[in-house]
């Protein structure tokens, strides 16, 4: 049946299966995950070289990139990936996950948890090993 002429407007996909992302030093930014985000190595390619992690919803293939010089992000100037954001369990795994990650020397608070735009939610965003942008964020606890 042709999609245009059907009323069904079920989206096709079925969310994120995984996310790849290229990196200055692949061992480190895995080890970070591994070590602060109790993410599990999944898998790796040695040759490519590459580390798959997965906190059990959502896994990470981490490119180690090859060419020179390397050009950090920036979220004015690049196409590309502004930010992944994690889901935490709540708002108090928010908080406890800010003061650990304050402790982190690789790691770079952007902002500490605050309401996101006047909603329930809360979020933080940091700059982790790898040069990556991520969003920390607790759904609304349920009443």
């Amino acid at each position: 049946m042709n999609r245009e002429t059907t009323a069904d407007t079920t989206p096709i996909t079925r969310g994120l299966h995984h996310l790849g992302l290229t990196v200055p030093d692949v061992e480190q930014t895995a080890s970070f995950l591994i070590q602060q985000l109790n993410f599990r190595k999944v898998g790796e390619k040695p040759d490519y070289p590459a580390i798959f992690v997965s906190d059990g919803r959502t896994m990470l293939t981490l490119w180690q990139v090859t060419t020179e010089p390397l050009h950090p992000f920036d979220r004015h100037g690049t196409i590309g990936l502004h930010h992944f954001a994690l889901q935490l369990e709540n708002r108090a795994a928010l908080k406890q996950l800010h003061h650990r990650l304050a402790g982190v020397e690789a790691v770079e608070i952007e902002f500490a948890p605050e309401p996101l735009s006047g909603t329930a939610i809360h979020h933080m965003m940091c700059h982790i090993p790898g040069g990556l942008r991520v969003e920390f964020v607790a759904l609304p606890e349920a009443a």
